[in-house]
């Protein structure tokens, strides 16, 4: 498997920077030093499901001995727990920094615990998303004083869950307890939204093809992940027909205009200043992916819930922008996650829509033609598209 200094030392030599001569000595050198990021990989794999059974073994030794212990020996236990892994993780800095990572990582997950779980000690009627606000609160400290990864991840996948609980809680209070399904579809589209807009802005966080930043790369990590469970949560949402007047009648009363106004500016502008934190000025991507998502919605709503011809249109119009985007900016996985949405958008527009007008033989060749031949041309196009990207300069 080529590394990467690899490949970038092929860049160089065919951009003329270096003499092949030179690279030559610089591959020979490289190739003659020992090797003992072989054992990177397993160490940390191991450091990780270490960290994952060590948090597991906590919980389940908490929760066997919980309603034996007193309230102040709760608490004891709780506060023992952060303070030891922590101070674990202190102690394992210098001689072992992969382990302290793990036991900060672990230590923050567990001070998430204790704010519920103290909560449920004291036997106090408290506004719980509070708990996941507090929640990232610490995992921002975490990550303002170790800057380690896992408090970052934290950070990203805690505040917008806190901003959702919110809303979800707001919508309640409006509707009197009725819940955010209740209502309009659109109600629930500020949700689905602000949520794929998020993952978008986590994925477009590495600018250019040059060396990205760790902090960088665990947001796109997160946005990887999250792209494409938001953009399922994103399409049942829009093709629920809230258009309709019945949809209109069941909802009863509409939310008020300043919580709705709120909950438009947190789902469209907060991943914009997110955007604007990380990308400078260039946030037109996410100003397009707004767009998308306006015409998505207007559009999706009918009487059935069922995509219409124009769905499947505008989805692969969303892939292919997320091609040029990729393309633009010299991002692989860009390019990557848009041939993935092109390639499951024909796949169902074939089985919702052309198998069931064909017999049974018929429609099973013809997917498995869909499969061998766009699957070979769809893959043609991101080598291509992979290979031009990686040639841009980075900005």
């Amino acid at each position: 498997m080529t590394s990467r200094w690899e490949s970038q030392l092929e860049r160089w030599c065919h951009a003329g920077l270096i003499e092949p001569a030179t690279a030559d000595a610089i591959r020979a050198w490289e190739q003659a030093q020992p090797g003992p990021q072989r054992l990177r990989m397993p160490v940390l794999v191991a450091i990780a499901l270490g960290g994952v059974l060590v948090a597991a073994g906590l919980l389940l030794f908490v929760s066997t001995h919980w309603e034996a212990l007193a309230p102040e020996q709760r608490f004891a236990l709780l506060l023992a727990l952060v303070v030891g892994l922590h101070g674990g993780g202190a102690a394992a800095e210098q001689r072992f920094p992969p382990l302290a990572v793990a036991l900060h990582g672990v230590g923050t997950v567990t001070l998430g615990a204790g704010l519920f779980l103290a909560g449920q000690i004291f036997h106090l009627e408290a506004h719980w998303p509070l708990g996941l606000l507090l929640w990232a609160i610490g995992a921002g400290l975490g990550w303002g004083l170790l800057r380690q990864w896992p408090q970052l991840a934290l950070v990203a996948l805690l505040t917008p869950a806190w901003l959702g609980s919110e809303w979800v809680r707001a919508v309640e209070g409006t509707r009197h307890g009725q819940g955010l399904w209740s209502g309009l579809p659109v109600d629930a589209a500020l949700l689905a939204g602000g949520l794929l807009l998020t993952a978008l802005t986590y994925l477009g966080a590495p600018l250019g093809t040059g060396p990205t930043s760790p902090a960088r790369r665990v947001l796109l990590w997160l946005g990887g992940l999250g792209l494409l469970p938001a953009a399922l949560f994103w399409l049942v949402i829009s093709l629920a027909p809230w258009t309709s007047l019945e949809t209109w009648q069941r909802a009863g009363t509409p939310l008020p205009l300043p919580l709705t106004l709120v909950g438009v500016a947190v789902a469209a502008g907060g991943p914009l200043l997110l955007g604007w934190w990380l990308r400078g000025s260039r946030i037109a991507p996410l100003g397009v992916a707004i767009g998308w998502l306006l015409v998505s919605l207007v559009t999706g709503g009918s009487e059935r819930v069922q995509p219409s011809l124009f769905t499947y249109l505008w989805w692969a119009v969303g892939g292919l922008l997320l091609l040029a985007w990729g393309l633009a900016e010299g991002r692989s996985e860009r390019i990557n996650f848009g041939a993935v949405v092109l390639a499951l958008d024909v796949l169902a527009f074939y089985v919702a829509q052309v198998m069931d007008s064909l017999g049974r033989s018929a429609s099973l060749i013809g997917l498995g033609v869909l499969f061998l031949g766009g699957g070979w041309g769809l893959e043609r196009l991101r080598r291509r598209l992979v290979a031009r990207s990686q040639r841009r300069p980075a900005p």
